[in-house]
């Protein structure tokens, strides 16, 4: 069992900024990332809403530049699972795969994962043409037909990616407007390949040798159905936090996120939570670096005392 100052679960936007920042503060640090560092950036196809990068810089890109700003810094990494986490004298226990490891105070930057859809044979048919990641996934569609159903800058960002790789692009949203940021707008309705649907909600996947062949959709305005040939469906409807491994030992709302206030301390004493797994309004890069930071500089300020 190995001890640490603080432990940072989590290795994206928010995750790596808290280690940095802890880093630099002088104690020790271990960082807890199951999969590459990055978060959900590494699913991104373009980010042109960060300072500094005024034409856009690739998901992947800034993924790895801000991994690599860790370099230089000692910290002990785990590319494991967190099977379990719970309270001991003086801190905090993370069943790692199989080691445990304790820290003095936590920084909780677990993020979230696309939520699904909801719908019968989605899970059956993920991998076989539902997918929930259009730069991951979306070359595989090339010169094919697909759906995008969301509403919000990923839903928007996504078909904008996959109309210049795929023949057609149908964007499906429940109500007769996107979320979306005003800018993607006007990119969208200048797209020859894109069709717009509005006011609609997938209710049936449609299946062919196993593999997705199109959707059943329900026009919410006359509750008719409209059956559309696609071989990819592209799933971008807000995400679902990472928090089955608190146990209960933090509080969160009731759609699961942790309840943090804006110094990112949740009710418990030497926890902190960063970045999309934490309640806030506005979830973005930027937002998450700066959650990060302020994370970091509290948790430093918690072991001073």
């Amino acid at each position: 069992m190995k001890h640490y100052d603080a432990i940072v679960v989590g290795g994206g936007p928010a995750g790596i900024t808290a280690a940095l920042y802890l880093c630099r503060s002088g104690i020790s640090v271990a960082q807890i990332e199951m999969l590459a560092p990055g978060g959900q950036i590494l699913k991104t196809e373009s980010i042109e809403n960060y300072p500094g990068f005024p034409k856009g810089i690739k998901g992947w890109e800034m993924a790895d530049a801000f991994a690599a700003h860790l370099d230089d810094y000692e910290l002990d990494r785990y590319n494991d699972a967190v099977l379990k986490m719970e309270q001991v004298p003086g801190g905090w226990s993370f069943s790692v795969g199989k080691e445990t490891i304790v820290g003095k105070a936590v920084v909780v930057c677990s993020g979230a994962n696309p939520r699904p859809l909801g719908v019968p044979r989605e899970t059956q048919l993920t991998g076989r043409g539902v997918s929930y990641c259009a730069l991951c996934d979306g070359n595989f569609f090339r010169d094919k037909e697909v759906m995008v159903v969301g509403g919000g800058n990923t839903a928007a960002g996504d078909a904008i990616y996959l109309s210049r790789i795929c023949k057609k692009v149908y964007l499906v949203h429940r109500r007769d407007k996107l979320r979306a940021t005003a800018i993607y707008h006007k990119r969208l309705e200048d797209l020859p390949n894109l069709e717009f649907v509005w006011n609609a909600v997938p209710r049936k996947l449609v299946a062919d040798e196993g593999k997705l062949a199109g959707v059943r959709l329900e026009m919410l305005e006359t509750g008719e159905e409209r059956d559309i040939a696609v071989d990819g469906l592209f799933v971008a409807v807000g995400t679902e936090p990472n928090t089955e491994f608190l146990g209960g030992a933090l509080q969160c709302d009731e759609t699961g996120y942790i309840v943090a206030d804006e110094s990112c301390a949740t009710e418990v004493p030497g926890v902190f939570a960063a970045g999309d797994v934490r309640t806030k309004f506005l979830h973005q890069v930027v937002t998450a670096v700066s959650d990060g930071a302020v994370c970091a500089e509290e948790a430093a300020e918690y072991l001073a005392i």
